[in-house]
């Protein structure tokens, strides 16, 4: 027997350790759950009136009971909205490389001009440079504001701008340029040319910052004079200017845009009117007393009865958890509580979400609500008995949420048709093997509910042919639809998130054309067969004790997938060929034999199986020793006169040793299924012998220490598997037969 006996408290299965198992963890689940159900239900229960004066401080915190639109919030957002507009350039393609070229032409023209002394050169270029400069722009302003295509506005800072940047020569290079001879000015026109064009392309709004490249720029050039590298220098930084400008009447225009696009802000149901502390202006004032929430007394009795409403809810599903677990075969740690809340959580969103389009004249849209959608995903996670119970809550949940009566807490025809679609729905998908069910599922909840409003329709004595009627039950009939729709859409976070394998995902995983399973069958034939003779061993024995069967069985199929890496070193894959192991090390033997465990977890993950099948796989042989190896390993050591350089250890699977008992059980039914397959006429004797010596040598073995396996189930197993064995192999299995007695020997003398 397993040294490790399962615990229990309070009807909680649970080991010892662990937040899973945390008692504290567990009331803390089941008060937050409480906690979901007052804040959830508050809106609806609690009345929507305060006790305030203008210029007091607010007790308390205050929500719209509906969507406001907000002027003030709308004004400061269209402030925000146009404070984070940024500023708008604007690009001018000015072509400075025209008027560096124009400039050299004129020195070119005067320097020829042998009647004007040097002197006066020098005198002619400090005027005549600087204002062809000045003259460049004011043209270039002065077209475009004729053509129109710049704003005025535009066009008065490209002017400012390009005033406060400009450069002003230095009086050194007004006396050099009359230096400069035709050839000097060609290749200076060229060189001046290309760099200009060049820094110009880019985006300039500080001509200083790219003047400062210029040096670099005209050092590399092809210019070789001196005098002609410093005149070009100058030249160019003189026509360099900025290109791009601030454009005041387009940041304005965007930010008006900015504006106007703003949408209206609303409060929306739920939000904070009044924090606690704040003052009561009289805008707020206002704002409360237009929408109903002025009151001249404040009654706490409502709170209270619905906190009895919400510890009641609560403290029911934890009594019905403590004391049906045991016979509801439910194992109730607390990720699966935390599951469990998440359910209700989701379930009474939808409701919420439903109400919100409810209105006193539309108070049909409530049976749009997938009230079903709990019912069916507990039945399919968790258990089919809480489900059932859980139909209740939901029952009671939807008559408050889903009630539009002003003078009532609760509306019956709500929380019947809540109840009916949920228990439909438990009934028609709790043992769904096939996504498709689910829809089928969907569509019968769809029926029932149909039905069921017309029924409360006809004894509300209204007429069936009324338009109400129609949308009634229309609605009633998408509510299934969508409850199916969301189930298939959620159980996959479900099953991933909290690592639950339910029927749906472990039939998905049976199915003979998985790639893996495909492989198995194509490469190792007779894994195959081993594989699936184990899952109907293990389903089993498993189901016999309570476990999970399924589990057992899809484990069972992926269990030696690892040995399609070296199918021919494993007996049931070699047909008529000699043994490789018969020619190789033991030791080596024992790497090929023990690492299609790790080699099948590893091809597991690679196929993203869940983590139960790869603990299957990985766990199934434990930590067990591989006698033949090792014995084989002593006889060659003595065999050679050596001392052995190895323990028992050393031939033993790396495990671990099973975890679950679904592991465990199908650990003992690889090893029962290969050692019948060993027999060659095994008898009923044989075989309860061999699975009896199988177990025991397990548990000898401490292989099942970690997992919660009783002797009385070890019992249940052997006895099962005994059973199913003798079923699968009837035409095999020979019983004994009955022992004759010896006849007397005739004339023998009697007395």
């Amino acid at each position: 027997m397993a040294s490790k006996q399962p615990s229990k408290l309070s009807g909680f299965v649970y080991s010892n350790t662990g937040w899973k198992y945390s008692a504290a963890t567990r009331y803390a689940l089941f008060l937050l759950l409480g906690i979901v159900f007052y804040f959830s239900l508050s809106s609806d229960l609690l009345p929507k009136r305060y006790d305030i004066k203008v210029n007091t401080t607010s007790a308390k915190e205050i929500t719209a009971p509906k969507q406001i639109l907000d002027n003030k919030a709308k004004l400061k957002a269209q402030e925000a909205a146009a404070e984070n507009v940024p500023n708008k350039y604007e690009i001018i393609p000015i072509r400075a490389d025209s008027l560096v070229t124009s400039l050299l032409d004129r020195i070119d023209s005067l320097n020829q001009d042998d009647l004007i002394s040097q002197s006066d050169k020098v005198g002619i270029y400090k005027d005549v440079i600087p204002q062809r400069a000045n003259d460049f722009i004011l043209n270039f302003i002065n077209s475009s504001r004729n053509s129109g295509t710049y704003s005025d506005t535009l066009l008065d800072e490209i002017q400012s701008v390009i005033a406060e940047q400009a450069y002003t020569i230095p009086e050194e290079t007004y006396i050099k340029i009359p230096r400069l001879t035709s050839q000097d000015i060609i290749e200076m026109k060229q060189v001046a040319r290309e760099i200009v064009i060049k820094l110009m392309n880019d985006q300039i709004v500080d001509a200083q910052t790219v003047r400062a490249k210029v040096a670099e720029q005209v050092s590399v050039s092809s210019l070789s004079q001196r005098t002609a590298r410093e005149v070009t220098q100058e030249l160019v930084r003189l026509v360099i200017m900025p290109n791009k400008f601030f454009d005041e009447e387009a940041t304005k225009e965007a930010k008006v845009q900015a504006r106007e696009n703003t949408p209206d802000v609303f409060i929306e149901q739920g939000d904070v009117l009044v924090a606690k502390g704040d003052t009561i202006t009289p805008d707020l004032y206002a704002l409360l007393d237009e929408n109903g929430l002025l009151s001249n007394e404040v009654n706490y009795w409502p709170q209270f009865g619905l906190l009895l409403l919400s510890i009641m809810l609560s403290a029911g599903l934890m009594v019905f958890i403590r004391y049906s677990g045991g016979t509801a075969g439910f194992k109730y740690n607390n990720s699966q509580l935390l599951m469990l809340v998440l359910v209700f959580i989701i379930t009474i969103f939808t409701m919420k979400l439903a109400a919100f389009l409810q209105t006193d004249v539309r108070s049909y849209v409530g049976f749009l609500a997938p009230v079903a959608i709990g019912a069916m995903l507990i039945a399919m996670l968790l258990d089919m008995t809480l489900a059932y119970f859980c139909s209740i809550l939901f029952g009671v949940l939807a008559s408050i949420i889903l009630n539009v009566q002003q003078n009532t807490v609760f509306d019956f025809t709500f929380g019947f048709f809540a109840l009916v679609v949920s228990y439909v729905a438990i009934f028609a998908t709790h043992r769904a093997g096939q996504r498709s069910t689910l829809l089928k599922g969907g569509i019968m909840v769809s029926l029932f509910g149909c039905v069921t409003v017309f029924m409360l329709k006809l004894l509300g004595g209204g007429e069936w042919n009324d338009t109400q009627t129609l949308y009634e039950v229309g609605f009633a009939f998408a509510s299934g639809l969508l409850t199916a729709v969301l189930v298939i859409g959620l159980m996959p976070f479900f099953e991933a998130t909290f690592g639950i394998l339910s029927a749906l995902k472990l039939v998905e995983l049976s199915n003979p054309n998985h790639p893996l399973l495909r492989k198995l069958l194509t490469e190792t034939p007779g894994t195959y067969h081993h594989s699936v003779m184990v899952g109907n061993l293990s389903e089993a024995a498993a189901e016999a004790i309570g476990a999970d069967g399924l589990l057992c069985r899809v484990g069972s199929y992926y269990h030696d997938i690892g040995k399609t890496k070296r199918p021919f070193y494993f007996i049931e894959n070699q047909n008529n060929m000699e043994n490789p192991h018969d020619s190789i090390e033991p030791a080596l033997s024992k790497s090929i034999i023990v690492a299609h465990a790790r080699d099948g977890v590893e091809m597991l993950k690679e196929y993203k199986l869940p983590k139960p099948i790869r603990d299957i796989a990985e766990q199934h042989h434990g930590t067990t020793f591989l006698h033949y190896f090792y014995h084989k390993a002593l006889k060659l050591a003595e065999e050679k006169g050596v001392e052995p350089d190895f323990t028992e250890e050393d031939f033993r699977y790396s495990g671990p040793k099973a975890q679950s008992k679904e592991a465990a059980v199908v650990g003992i039914a690889d090893s029962v299924e290969a050692a019948v397959r060993s027999l060659r006429k095994p008898t009923v004797v044989q075989v309860e012998t061999m699975i009896e010596k199988i177990i025991k040598s397990r548990l000898d073995d401490h292989q099942f220490d970690e997992c919660d396996l009783t002797i009385k189930e070890l019992d249940i197993i052997a006895r099962t598997l005994k059973e199913t064995v003798m079923g699968i192999f009837h035409s095999r299995i020979e019983y004994p037969e009955e022992v004759k007695k010896p006849k007397k020997e005739e004339g023998a003398a009697t007395t």
